[in-house]
């Protein structure tokens, strides 16, 4: 893996190893004189092949963790990132004090951060949306697993599309937002194998992130939040797209690298 160009290939093969023995990396420090069957040698020799053609660690074991909890994940939809944990935080710090809060999500993939508010809100209520059928069969299947689906409604939706009539307390989303001509540069895993529909909206990144920001706030109760992460150097297109007289705070929280990464803007209560 390591002449592929996998960083950390020993312990991504001690990882993937664990996984396929259904142990922990301890188990195999204390028995190195362990034999592996046959079958699960096979397995092994078949995922570190995969990841050496760079195939995602994720998608080959199935799942990631975020923000505490376990989510299955495939290539119809994006890997879990830690920096979008952001988004989950500020969105519980808006909803834990109001009762029968309702949220949207445009473009759940995983589900990751609805399911992961909803765990977190216990009286909270979503709508997801998205584009892809199979993001929202993978969806539907993660808030089975965390035990939210009663409280989470999935549909089909471009953006706002499919939402008539409908208001919220906030609106997440992690939108699509990396320029076209950036997708070469990306590392091997993601440009190849994560969902190019779910990193670009196909021009300059700002498509969809302009389209959200400007249907929002038919969307929004008065006082409600729009909480949304955004790509490196979009920080001042961003804040340029936010009327203030519908927009009555806004600011973009930096991630732990001190990128501007999460908008958070709230409706004013005269609109």
């Amino acid at each position: 893996m390591q002449e592929s160009g996998v960083g950390n290939a020993v312990r991504e093969a001690k990882s993937l190893l664990a996984f396929v023995l259904n142990v922990n990396q301890t188990f195999l420090v204390a028995h190195s004189e362990y034999e592996i069957p046959f079958e699960e040698a096979k397995r092994f020799e078949d995922f570190v092949m995969r990841r050496a053609r760079r195939e995602p660690f994720q998608y080959i074991v199935g799942k990631q963790e975020f923000y505490g909890l376990d989510f299955l994940v495939t290539p119809d939809v994006l890997i879990p990132r830690p920096e979008t944990e952001m988004i989950v935080e500020a969105a519980i710090e808006i909803l834990q004090s109001q009762e029968n809060s309702k949220f949207c999500e445009v473009g759940i993939g995983s589900g990751c951060i609805a399911v992961s508010i909803l765990h977190s809100v216990k009286t909270a209520n979503a709508i997801g949306l998205d584009i892809s059928e199979k993001a929202l069969g993978i969806a539907k299947e993660n808030a089975e697993s965390h035990q939210v689906l009663e409280r989470l409604k999935l549909r089909i939706s471009d953006v706002f599309e499919n939402l008539p009539g409908e208001k919220f307390d906030l609106i997440v989303s992690n939108p699509p937002y990396i320029p076209r001509d950036d997708v070469r540069t990306l590392q091997a895993e993601v440009r190849d194998f994560e969902p190019l529909t779910a990193l670009t909206d196909g021009g300059d990144g700002l498509a969809i992130i302009e389209k959200i920001i400007a249907d929002a706030p038919k969307f929004l109760n008065s006082g409600g939040f729009l909480v949304m992460e955004i790509g490196i150097n979009q920080a001042g297109d961003v804040k340029a797209m936010l009327d203030v007289e519908i927009w009555r705070e806004s600011k973009i929280l930096p991630d732990l690298q001190g990128i501007p990464r999460t908008l958070k803007a709230q409706k004013s209560n005269k609109n």
